[in-house]
């Protein structure tokens, strides 16, 4: 606000002389400008952005783990969904059904049949049976059973002896074995399978020849197991024994031997091979094919209704989903998306104007408005993540935003902000109004019960309460809507037939559990915010009340540098901090970021002590030897100086913000006037520049700065009184408020009138306080 001469006229506003411009070309004035432009450009680019992350080109799907549908829910569009469980057991079976492979060494057949060929010759070669040796004889002919009668074994011999000189020589016999023996050799030979049934099929095996890589041929168990083949031996030796010529009754003789030998020594050469088995077994699998289930469109039931969804039904309702969105036309994805980005406007645009005539340095500051887009993405982005069907805790990031915006703006903004991310995140993921309406009660309860923070525990408490809040929202809320709510495994874990029984309802249960998990994630969200409270005053540039009883303190080093070399200005801090503090209070301002600011508001000034009244002493006003236009540059310097050893220090922006401007664009009136009595004096001393004599601002930007400079000028003209009266402090306060008021230093902070009414009587009151009348002792009548 502005009165008198430092009013400007603006022309193009209405005035009397003026034309007044229209709304649109005002409009496209503002829209020309680079800054709007660029900021213009970035909340575009937020918006595409969330349109990103929430998938703003499909609906979501509105199904979770235990929602309970109010009718079945029947498919919208034709799908099928591949049966793992039926595959799986299709694949089971056919790999217990694959044939095991064996592999088949014929080398321990190809030495017994050379065996059995050398000791046959020997046989040929004995011309009586007492010739032979009779262990050798007992392999060909064992002894008859017990009750049988012995046979000669001279006639068996000659018969030997007449095959062989018949024509049958040993290459021969061999040939002929080796005829009989080719079937066996072909698939081998085992005593007994070494799989089980359970293991495998026990009809057939596959056969892989030794130093093969692959199987050559299947063959049943008849074919390979010893006990079975040997029926057949007996006749093929006899066949080909007679192929060779001779009489028939010496062919017989020979065959029989012959088996007689080889029945008891037929070796096993077959085994099992387990990689090449393993191999058969995974391509039984990968000749399996797929099993679907088939769902049809507007017949098929997907969820029964009025029962809560299972891991099954989501599975299912997912398929459909996906389904449902690759039948979706591009008209209908591009309308979905251009509505979702109307919302994402529309939202800009409300929290826009507010932030516009609420809280314009967030418009104003460009840090500011990038930390702002970049917390609204980012919560966003943390609670898509956090709605995870098995745990739904995004409530957490929600609730860090709100207590986050409610300390680094105001109650009211974060409230419209945090009701603004509530609703991108229920529309973004569908929950729905009973969500909505739970997140907007939890976000509001956190800000709402946010005030000062000056304990490490209050953000614990206030977690706490949140979390009762919520708990009862969620109990009133899913009571209406018929829905539980919070983490659908733990929930759904207590929805059971005994509990149900035990209470009488079947949504009770998990109700509570899920009222209780969102009461424990807002818990938690105050403890998490306990730790990253540091962080986020260093980010939004803000003091918490902790910190700033933290940065107060005494100790600090500029203070105590302060004490050391500017004395005086440090006591003045000091009482203007207490006055300040309770001025600021009585106007619901924030007293102790004034106090705080107080303290450190003129550390420039121990730079050059002496030339400021409080510390000089004995050796005389400094001043006097000084142009006033230089004792002006000392004075003005003060401000740039402690704001240079505040940035030094790492002091908070907001009390740099003090220091740079608790004089504002004031005048410094005692050189000023001293200027003008020299210039009169002096005819050629040139003309007189007020601007040479104020102090170069900025003006109080906020009602704390606008306090600080009230405070900080009325309780050093108070020094000068010397009858310190109650009347003469308030005119002084009020003379002094009003000079200000009128040289239009208030015109930035959102100072009102009454409130300047009121500061006045808080200042009043204190100074009254500190100067109030004292009783002399009797000996120091005369002092």
């Amino acid at each position: 606000m502005s009165y008198g001469p430092n009013r400007r006229y603006k022309p193009g506003r209405g005035g009397s002389l003026g034309l007044s411009r229209s709304s649109l070309s005002r409009l496209v004035e503002t829209l020309s400008r680079t800054d709007v432009l660029v900021r213009l450009c970035l909340a575009f680019a937020a918006a595409l952005i969330l349109w990103a992350i929430t998938g703003g080109w499909a609906p979501p799907s509105s199904f979770r783990t235990g929602y309970v549908p109010r009718r079945d829910i029947i498919a919208r569009v034709d799908f099928s969904v591949d049966n793992i469980k039926k595959t799986d057991e299709l694949k089971r079976q056919a790999r217990q059904q694959a044939e095991w492979v064996y592999e088949n060494n014929l080398r321990p057949l190809e030495e017994k049949r050379q065996e059995l060929a050398n000791k046959m010759s020997l046989l040929s070669q004995s011309e009586t049976i007492d010739m032979v040796d009779p262990t050798v004889w007992r392999e060909f002919n064992p002894p008859p059973p017990p009750d049988t009668p012995a046979t000669d074994d001279a006639p068996k011999l000659a018969a030997i002896r007449a095959f062989f000189s018949s024509g049958m020589d040993s290459g021969k016999f061999d040939e002929a074995l080796k005829r009989a023996l080719l079937p066996l050799e072909r698939s081998g030979l085992l005593n007994t399978l070494a799989h089980t049934s359970d293991q495998g099929p026990q009809g057939y095996i596959l056969i892989r020849p030794s130093g093969e890589p692959k199987w050559s041929h299947r063959a049943s168990i008849d074919e390979v197991q010893i006990s079975k083949v040997k029926p057949g031996l007996k006749q093929r030796l006899l066949d080909e024994m007679q192929s060779q010529g001779g009489m028939n009754t010496n062919s017989e003789i020979v065959a029989q031997l012959t088996y007689n030998w080889l029945e008891s020594r037929l070796p096993s050469t077959l085994s099992p091979d387990p990689i090449a088995t393993n191999d058969e077994q995974v391509r039984a699998e990968a000749e399996v094919a797929m099993v679907s289930d088939s769902y049809r469109k507007g017949e098929s039931e997907l969820a029964p209704g009025g029962l809560p969804l299972g891991p099954t039904q989501m599975e299912l309702l997912r398929h459909e989903y996906v389904a449902w969105l690759q039948e979706m036309s591009i008209s209908r994805r591009i309308s979905h998306s251009a509505s979702l980005f109307g919302m994402y406007t529309a939202l800009a645009v409300l929290c826009g104007f507010y932030i516009y005539h609420r809280k314009r340095r967030v418009l104003t500051d460009l840090r500011q408005y990038i930390t702002l887009l970049a917390s609204v993405i980012t919560t966003v982005w943390l609670c898509w993540i956090c709605a995870a069907d098995q745990w739904r805790v995004e409530i957490i990031p929600l609730l860090l935003f709100g207590m986050t915006a409610a300390i680094a703006y105001e109650k009211e903004l974060a409230l419209l902000l945090s009701a603004s991310v509530s609703l991108i995140v229920a529309f973004s993921l569908e929950q729905g109004l009973a969500e909505f309406v739970i997140l907007v009660s939890s976000v509001a309860a956190a800000i709402l019960l946010l005030r000062r923070i000056r304990s490490r525990t209050k953000l614990i408490y206030v977690g706490a309460f949140t979390g009762a809040v919520v708990m009862l929202t969620t109990i009133g809320v899913g009571t209406l809507a018929g829905q539980a709510f919070g983490a659908a495994n733990i929930a759904m874990a207590f929805s059971t037939p005994e509990a149900a029984d035990l209470v009488g309802s079947s949504l009770l249960p998990s109700l509570m559990v899920g009222a209780a998990w969102c009461g424990f994630c807002a818990l938690l969200a105050g403890l998490l915010m306990t730790g990253l409270l540091p962080f986020i005053e260093r980010l939004f540039d803000v003091q918490a009340d902790i910190s700033l009883l933290e940065l107060g303190d005494v100790q600090h080093p500029l203070l105590q540098e302060l004490v050391r070399r500017a004395p005086g200005t440090y006591n003045h801090s000091i009482n203007v901090a207490s006055i300040a503090e309770t001025a600021a209070e009585a106007i619901h301002a924030n007293g102790l970021l004034v106090r705080v600011g107080a303290y450190f508001h003129d550390i420039g000034k121990m730079l050059k002590p002496s030339y400021f009244v409080e510390n000089q002493g004995s050796e005389g006003n400094r001043h006097e030897s000084l142009q006033p236009a230089m004792s002006t540059l000392v004075i003005i310097a003060h401000v740039k100086d402690g704001a240079d050893l505040a940035r030094q220090h790492h002091l908070p922006q907001s009390i740099i913000d003090f220091i740079e401007q608790h004089h504002g664009t004031t005048l410094v009136e005692y050189f000023f006037r001293r200027e003008a009595k020299r210039l009169e004096s002096d005819p050629d001393g040139g003309e007189l520049d007020e601007s040479t004599f104020r102090y170069p601002g900025p003006k109080p930007q906020t009602k704390e700065a606008a306090v600080l400079m009230i405070s900080d000028v009325v309780e050093s003209a108070s020094r000068a009184l010397t009858d310190p009266t109650p009347s003469r402090i308030e005119s002084l306060v009020h003379d002094l408020a009003m000079k200000r008021l009128l040289d239009g230093q208030f015109d930035e902070c959102g100072l009102t009138l009454q409130e300047l009414r009121v500061l006045e009587d808080s200042l009043v009151k204190s100074l009254t306080a500190v100067y109030h009348g004292r009783v002399k002792y009797p000996e120091h009548q005369t002092v």
